[in-house]
């Protein structure tokens, strides 16, 4: 029996096989939208996934603004944010940050469904959200992804 076919590999760094995919936002719903890119960022759609490395592909999404929300959530969901000042606590719904940064309802929803902690904020920093259709990374070579494929 060789023993060397059944040791387990752990991805790092420098052996992790990243790279780049995008997705159009038109027409989705925000939450479905969100735990696929999450999936994607965090590497779980490989069979080399190590839980404690970046082993995820870099994510681009377009059309942000035309992003979709089911039911009432566009009016009734509470985005709460505090300044640090006494009194400081703001409320906004995803209508009034759809009218002025549409990117921050996507980056928000799949930010909270990404690990807490240092791999969450470097896994966060493989995404990469417009609110237009174009983006500036046509050098790496972006293969088109439907989120209907990933499972």
């Amino acid at each position: 029996m060789d023993t060397l076919s059944y040791k387990t590999v752990s991805v790092n760094k420098a052996t992790a096989q990243k790279g780049w995919v995008v997705i159009d936002a038109n027409d989705e719903v925000l939450g479905r939208l969100s735990s696929r890119v999450a999936l994607i960022l965090r590497g779980k759609n490989k069979p080399s996934f190590t839980p404690h490395s970046d082993c995820g592909d870099n994510v681009i999404i377009i059309n942000a603004e035309k992003v979709r929300l089911t039911g009432k959530k566009l009016t009734d969901k509470v985005y709460v944010r505090h300044t640090g000042y006494p009194g400081g606590q703001r409320f906004a719904t995803p209508k009034d940050y759809l009218s002025r940064k549409p990117i921050a309802v996507i980056e928000m929803a799949v930010r909270g469904m990404l690990p807490k902690g240092i791999l969450g904020r470097q896994l966060f920093r493989n995404l990469f959200v417009y609110a237009g259709n174009e983006h500036p990374h046509e050098a790496q070579q972006p293969t088109a992804l439907e989120l209907k494929k990933i499972k």
